[in-house]
C-alpha cells in the first residue's frame, strides 16, 4: 500500500525501518572472507509494509550498506534477489496461505507468520544462496561444508525469535505501524 507513504508518521516509520535495517546488516559475524551471517528483518519488514514496499526497503538497506563497503558492488543485483526478494515473497505467500488455512487469532498471526516464518525463510535463503555459490563454482561443496554449512541449523532460531519479538511489541504497541495485522480480525471476538 503505497498510500501509506503519503502519511507523515508511516512515512518516519518506513524511513526508521530502512536504518533500522542497514543497522542491523552491518552487525554481522564473518565466517570466512567472502562469507558473513548476519539477521535479516526481512519477515518483520513485510509483515509491516507488504511486499513492495518492503522490496524497496531492503533494496534502499542493501544499497547503504555497499555504499559504505559491507557489501561488494558485483553483488548487489544476487545479493538483492536472493536476501531481499526471495524473503519477502516467501513471506507473503505464507502470510496468504496461513490467512486462508488456519484461524485467525492472534497467537496464530505472531508464531507461524513471524516466528516460524521467519527462522524457516532464513534456512531457504541460506540454501538458496549455498546452492548459487556451487552453480556458479565459486566454491566446493566440501569447503562450503567445512565452513558455511556447519552454521545453518544456528541460523533458524536467531532469526525466528527476531521477527516473532519485533512483530510480537509492535502488534502489541503500535499496531497500525503493521499493514498485515488489523485488531477487527485478529482479536476482536476471540
Amino acid at each position: 500500500n503505497w498510500r501509506r507513504l503519503g502519511y507523515i508518521d508511516q512515512l518516519n516509520v518506513f524511513l526508521g525501518a530502512i536504518v533500522a535495517l542497514s543497522l542491523l546488516w552491518s552487525m554481522r559475524t564473518d565466517i570466512q572472507p567472502g562469507f558473513a551471517w548476519h539477521l535479516s528483518g526481512m519477515v518483520t519488514l513485510t509483515l509491516m509494509f507488504g511486499w513492495s514496499l518492503a522490496i524497496l526497503a531492503g533494496s534502499l538497506a542493501l544499497l547503504g550498506t555497499t555504499l559504505v563497503g559491507l557489501n561488494d558492488w558485483s553483488g548487489l543485483v544476487p545479493s538483492a534477489m536472493i536476501f531481499i526478494v526471495l524473503p519477502a515473497t516467501l513471506t507473503q505467500i505464507i502470510l496468504g496461505l496461513v490467512r486462508a488455512h488456519l484461524p485467525k487469532h492472534y497467537f496464530v498471526y505472531v508464531f507461524v507468520n513471524a516466528f516460524l516464518a521467519g527462522g524457516l525463510i532464513a534456512i531457504i535463503v541460506a540454501l538458496t544462496a549455498t546452492a548459487l555459490l556451487l552453480a556458479a563454482g565459486a566454491y566446493s561443496l566440501d569447503k562450503l561444508s567445512d565452513t558455511y554449512l556447519l552454521f545453518l541449523p544456528l541460523m533458524f532460531f536467531p532469526e525466528a525469535v527476531l521477527n516473532g519479538w519485533l512483530i510480537s511489541i509492535m502488534v502489541g504497541f503500535k499496531p497500525h505501524w503493521v499493514g498485515s495485522f488489523r485488531d477487527e480480525e485478529y482479536l476482536h471476538g476471540k
